[in-house]
């Protein structure tokens, strides 16, 4: 298991790893990005990629939005909050919420 601090590589030999969480100290509810880099016999290090752990609550339904990282100049996108999720529960209604551009 690994302890993670924020911007703090955790290294080892094995390709897979446990997250270790504290009970009294818990990743808050919501996205966390994790990131992995590999390095080869020869030190040469890949180029990162990460991916976004959604921590989800128990009580509350955990919305989850999937949409294009990329659209086209002028042309309708679609939006999608199928993946959201509500434990014991079922989700009545999505609201969408446009936020602005990102600065």
């Amino acid at each position: 298991m690994a302890k993670f601090e924020i911007n703090v590589p955790f290294e080892t030999d094995q390709p897979t790893v446990v997250v270790e969480v504290d009970p009294r100290s818990p990743l808050a509810r919501g996205r966390h990005k994790f990131q992995l880099e590999v390095v080869d016999d020869s030190g040469n290090v890949s180029l990162p990629d990460t991916v976004d752990v959604i921590v989800a609550d128990r009580e509350r339904p955990t919305a989850v939005i999937a949409g294009p990282q990329v659209a086209d100049l002028g042309k309708n996108f679609e939006l999608n909050g199928s993946k959201s999720f509500d434990i014991g529960g079922v989700i009545k209604t999505y609201r969408y919420t446009y936020l602005g551009p990102v600065r």
